[in-house]
């Protein structure tokens, strides 16, 4: 999940018009690798094994995201980007609750419980910070629109 979310925040850096998202895009990368040394982290402390799945929750959030972007005017994509974005961050949030839950149950998984809550925490404030973004563009395009 998260790899692939990284893989998006790099593209939606580079397809942005706007230095304010991009700032706020490759911000959430950099978070986002941490998060992905998190996991490993987890596994480690799991004494498991991390197999590298597909995602196919977030591989088609990517797809939507690359649909939208092919049938969308240059005006208005750095609001289709955000959106997609925050699409992305309430689905992480989701996966992070779901497995806090689980974690919670277990034996000695404190520090795993730590962690997960940790990334929790930064995709919400990443969510946050999305869709004030998101606010601001809409503002300067209906601004621009008025003029």
């Amino acid at each position: 999940m998260e790899h692939d979310s990284l893989a998006m925040l790099i593209e939606f850096q580079d397809r942005t018009q706007r230095w304010e998202p991009r700032d706020l895009f490759h911000a959430h990368a950099s978070e986002t690798r941490q998060q992905i040394d998190n996991i490993e982290r987890r596994f480690q402390l799991l004494e498991e094994r991390l197999k590298a799945l597909p995602s196919p929750a977030t591989k088609g959030l990517a797809k939507e995201g690359d649909s939208m972007f092919a049938k969308t005017d240059d005006e208005v994509v750095d609001s289709m980007l955000l959106a997609n974005a925050l699409e992305t961050e309430l689905y992480e949030i989701g996966v992070y609750q779901s497995l806090i839950t689980i974690a919670e149950t277990w034996d000695d998984a404190d520090e795993v419980v730590r962690l997960l809550t940790e990334d929790r925490q930064q995709e919400v404030a990443a969510s946050e910070k999305i869709q004030h973004a998101a606010e601001d563009v809409a503002a300067q395009d209906s601004a621009a629109h008025e003029t």
